[in-house]
């Protein structure tokens, strides 16, 4: 058991080892430095193998081929991206802010990476262990709203302006049910510490661990904060702020080379760093499936559990249409909000119902006759018909 654990904590120790070579009064800073350097070294190294996956996922999916022609089957092709992101000519427009045009994707990619801070990554594995984790990852997730609103606004384009306006509109809807959704595990845990949320789901029953996705509160809470999460990031289909049918490229038009670049790389973290956050609260952490499977190192089960929640965006991203504006924002205010407040009644049902298969039957009854109830709401005012095509003569 001693080469297992030592798996287990090998950065923790080599992180030790390394602060070991300094002075007693600068080995924490030593320390904290290189958990930065880890985090800035890996999730841009994991950005650049899933733009590789979801331009070859989607190809797959369309009946084409993805990148193929860099290096061997095209795993090459984010070097190729970066060296012409990197030269290619940076160009602002005269009438733009400069200053506030440079700054915009400066300011997010530096909250996304704060992001991460808080993200147990693995046991003893967290840059910063705060008793309001929680609070502190929405509140610095929440700065991301202004860095697109100033890139919109800095642009002078119509375009960009109103791509960022729908973009935080979009946001600061879906923030709420994604805020909502995640106070039922805060609820059960009793604590906003991203360590303690990640511990409190470490038992098992059996063979099978006591993540929260496992009860019905928790289910919810997840397909909630999942959904949001997709608008959060625009992701697919709620990539409404980039629709290039309409609004070109939306809050990013009038941006080219490495600025352009740094939005993509923010775009693309933002959705790990999300990922991440839907896993430690729903998910167990770094937590492993099954209780015979615990020798396996715990840092390993979150970027595989990560690497499966990217999965599952591209896939979205390569089945699902684009949702209209007005759909997208019906769907937050009196779908998603509404059941997310409801699972808060729930969460609090079964936190003082106390053990049995009464709390089981009533949460679930409650969610399903709340989702059904809203779900036909919904769709009897939208009066969908057979879908026409129209041709020009």
């Amino acid at each position: 058991m001693s080469f297992f654990s030592d798996l287990d904590q090998v950065f923790v120790l080599l992180q030790h080892w390394i602060a070991g070579l300094f002075p007693v009064w600068l080995q924490p800073v030593v320390a904290t430095i290189l958990g930065v350097i880890a985090i800035v070294a890996a999730f841009p190294g994991i950005f650049a193998v899933t733009t590789v996956l979801e331009r070859k996922g989607l190809g797959r999916i369309q009946n084409r081929l993805g990148p193929n022609r860099v290096g061997p089957l095209g795993i090459l092709q984010p070097v190729a991206d970066g060296i012409k992101s990197l030269t290619k000519e940076d160009i602002v427009p005269l009438s733009a802010d400069a200053v506030v045009h440079f700054l915009a994707p400066v300011v997010l990619v530096v909250a996304v990476f704060l992001g991460f801070a808080v993200l147990p990554i693995g046991r003893n594995m967290v840059l910063a262990d705060l008793d309001g984790g929680l609070l502190f990852f929405f509140a610095i997730g929440a700065s991301t709203e202004l860095s697109i609103f100033m890139a919109g606004w800095s642009s002078r384009n119509k375009y960009s302006l109103l791509g960022a306006m729908r973009a935080v509109a979009q946001m600061i809807s879906y923030e709420v049910p994604l805020l909502l959704s995640s106070v039922v595990v805060v609820m059960i845990t009793g604590s906003l510490s991203t360590v303690k949320i990640v511990e409190a789901q470490g038992g098992f029953t059996g063979v099978l661990p006591h993540w929260y996705v496992f009860t019905p509160w928790g289910f919810a809470g997840f397909a909630l904060f999942t959904v949001a999460a997709l608008a959060e990031t625009n992701r697919s289909p709620f990539d409404l702020p980039e629709g290039e049918s309409e609004l070109v490229a939306g809050y990013f038009t009038e941006y080219s080379g490495f600025k352009f670049a740094l939005f993509f790389l923010g775009e693309y973290l933002g959705m790990f760093s999300i990922a991440g956050f839907a896993i430690t609260l729903f998910l167990g952490g770094w937590g492993a499936p099954f209780s015979f499977l615990g020798f396996v190192p715990s840092w390993a089960w979150f970027f595989l559990k990560l690497l499966g929640a990217i999965a599952f965006f591209i896939w979205l991203r390569g089945t699902l249409p684009r949702l209209r504006q007005d759909q997208l924002m019906n769907f937050a205010w009196k779908f998603m909000l509404p059941m997310a407040l409801l699972n808060l009644l729930v969460a609090g049902a079964w936190r003082f119902m106390g053990e049995g298969w009464l709390r089981w039957v009533i949460a679930i009854v409650i969610l399903i006759g709340a989702y059904v109830l809203l779900g036909r709401t919904l769709m009897r005012k939208q009066k969908l018909g057979a879908r026409s095509y129209r041709y020009a003569d």
